[in-house]
């Protein structure tokens, strides 16, 4: 009978949890998204007058927006205390001493990202449920200005979620997946990646190649690799070409012509870089059991630790004639197969090479200022209503 009523309880609790994080986020989202787009209006004569520091402000509110995201993660109990090497996510220095105590939900492997962070670079991630997006939303968020000044390629579905509106702002592009849409769809990004990609200053583009969920392409994507004598692959799918394709032949056409589109020339009018590397991104639930969005906003499920394994490749040792970049491409999704099958046996990525020891970085997000952004969405809110509230009352 005790623990018949010690179920109850627990289950009480948990519902109760899943009520109050729902009314939370929910009133979250109708204060904070309307603020966006309303400080944005109000801010078009900074755009007319310097399009670079309109863009800079909306990049800053962009990137608070997405911490709020990361925090329901944070929040939901999606973290454990690892034994784990300190580490300095700011400054990229490894504390190579005793390993200390961190409660964490994202744990980083291979190379180091953070001193690529002021460089252009296209980052290519393996894609197994919605909370793939929210994952990389909380482990980009202590990579210098990235956040602000990335642009997303998603499904053209979330156009349609409480967050469509904030991304068609910022410059996001949606593709739509199918064969009788591709060809329409990759027109499309050149264009778009022509008009907005560095007239508003953007360095990293966040692209699943795969084009969907693990759970709905993998049997199909393994009879088209037995057919044509390709990779099987069971923890990845093969990859498609055209947006990656499109994408790195768009950006590099750009700095060879050395007029970006849109007038931007970089500061103090210097030519940009320009698109210098491929993040290879490999993203890793424990027991191959990846997180929806829901778990992320509800906070039902226990306790789990996301991993993230990095590869860096220079953009000079990537081929650009179209067979060659598909087998550049497939052979990353057949390493990418590889670690995970590591991660799932071992519960651990394997050392980079040339190394003999994986060294694993604590992600952690600061509780202070994950609640001095929600608490200036929430002031943000209120002020806005009491604005238009008054010019309401003035009209009627």
């Amino acid at each position: 009978m005790a623990v018949t009523l010690d179920r109850i309880r627990k289950m009480g609790f948990l519902i109760l949890k899943i009520v109050v994080r729902f009314a939370f986020m929910f009133i979250n989202n109708m204060v904070a998204i309307p603020s966006y787009v309303l400080y944005l209006v109000a801010l078009q004569p900074i755009r007319l007058v310097d399009r670079k520091l309109f863009w800079c402000i909306e990049g800053v509110m962009f990137k608070w927006l997405l911490a709020m995201v990361a925090s329901w993660g944070w929040t939901a109990g999606y973290t454990v205390n690892l034994q784990v090497p300190a580490w300095s996510g700011c400054q990229g220095k490894m504390d190579l001493g005793e390993p200390q105590v961190q409660a964490c939900s994202v744990v980083e492997w291979g190379d180091n990202v953070h001193t690529i962070t002021e460089d252009e670079a296209v980052m290519l991630v393996n894609h197994q449920a919605t909370g793939d997006v929210c994952t990389l939303m909380m482990c980009l968020q202590d990579k210098s200005t990235v956040v602000r000044q990335m642009m997303w390629l998603m499904d053209h579905i979330f156009q349609y979620t409480n967050f469509g509106i904030v991304s068609r702002v910022h410059g996001d592009f949606f593709i739509r997946q199918g064969k009788a849409h591709r060809d329409q769809q990759l027109i499309l990004l050149k264009d778009h990646l022509e008009k907005y990609y560095r007239s508003r200053d953007r360095k990293w583009i966040i692209l699943f190649p795969e084009g969907g969920f693990l759970r709905k392409r993998r049997e199909t994507s393994q009879l088209y690799a037995k057919k044509n004598n390709l990779p099987f692959l069971t923890h990845v799918t093969l990859p498609r070409l055209g947006a990656t394709e499109v994408i790195l032949k768009t950006l590099l056409a750009q700095q060879e012509n050395g007029t970006p589109a849109g007038g931007y020339s970089g500061l103090a009018g210097r030519k940009p870089k320009g698109l210098q590397w491929i993040i290879d991104t490999t993203i890793g639930y424990p027991n191959a059991d990846p997180m929806d969005i829901q778990t992320w906003i509800l906070g039902y499920r226990p306790p789990t630790v996301t991993h993230v394994y990095y590869r860096i490749y220079s953009i000079k040792d990537v081929p650009m004639e179209t067979e060659a970049l598909t087998d550049w491409l497939y052979q990353r999704f057949v390493e990418k197969e590889e670690l995970l099958s590591h991660f799932y046996e071992t519960g651990a990525f394997p050392p980079p090479q040339g190394q003999k020891k994986a060294m694993p970085r604590a992600m952690i997000l600061n509780n202070i200022w994950l609640f001095l952004v929600q608490s200036l969405a929430f002031l943000s809110g209120y002020m806005w209503y009491c604005v238009l509230h008054y010019f309401y009352q003035c009209l009627f």
